[in-house]
């Protein structure tokens, strides 16, 4: 039995599709989201729907480095506000200004410079998808802030971990507790193409993953220790 796809399919007939990425601008909700449960876009997987959505899951990515995603909310919104939820805006905007918007993520002078890095060489993608290579060589870009920027603004096969995937997958005994970035990584991705062939499922798949296991795991393992487990234990 293929238990990383198990868990899959048993957190997803549990909490039902998530609509990530949530975008500021679109009218959709999540309801079940704890903290912020405005703009996602239950199973209308078409976006990000131009260039200036995709540029937000990106910049959105670098913003929620070390932060939650409701701190970083705060500070796409004070962007919006002033009509600069796009990377030319933002270009243009003084950096201390620039600082001062995205301060409710924090780290806003490091991430301040990490935006503008990645403003240029958004810049200069005219359309293209970029690599992994080409993200990770980006300063400011780690495994996890790549991987969701190809997931959820590119729509590649980049299954994306994170904290909380470490958390479950060790507590249910998949992953030892050494296990790095990528070797989760490859891991989910190398179980769930063992039972999904086609490549936009995949993609699907990885998105909703994701998301879910960040909807389980705050109900569950948001706080260690973890004795009384979940529902998941059956499966593992």
């Amino acid at each position: 039995m293929n238990k990383v796809f198990s868990i899959y399919k048993k957190l997803y007939e549990t909490y039902g599709a998530q609509g990530w990425w949530p975008f500021i601008n679109y009218q959709g909700k999540n309801s079940q989201k704890q903290g912020n449960s405005d703009g996602y876009h239950i199973l209308d997987y078409s976006f990000p729907r131009d260039e200036n959505e995709i540029f937000e899951v990106c910049l959105g990515s670098i913003l929620t480095q070390n932060t939650t995603f409701t701190s970083v909310i705060k500070s796409l919104n004070n962007l919006n506000d002033l009509g600069c939820l796009n990377y030319k805006k933002i270009k243009n905007l003084p950096i201390e200004k620039l600082k001062e918007l995205i301060k409710p993520s924090g780290y806003n002078n490091q991430k301040a410079n990490y935006v503008l890095n990645f403003i240029e060489f958004f810049e200069n993608l005219n359309g293209k998808i970029p690599t992994r290579t080409e993200l990770l060589a980006i300063k400011g870009i780690g495994f996890e802030t790549a991987d969701s920027m190809l997931l959820y603004g590119f729509n590649q096969a980049e299954f994306k971990v994170d904290a909380y995937t470490k958390r479950l997958l060790v507590h249910n005994k998949l992953i030892d507790e050494k296990a790095k970035y990528n070797d989760i990584k490859y891991f989910m991705e190398d179980e769930l193409k063992k039972v999904i062939f086609d490549e936009k499922e995949l993609i699907i798949t990885y998105q909703e993953y994701h998301a879910l296991i960040v909807n389980h795991s705050k109900l569950y393992y948001s706080k260690q220790p973890y004795e009384n487990g979940c529902f998941l234990n059956k499966i593992c």
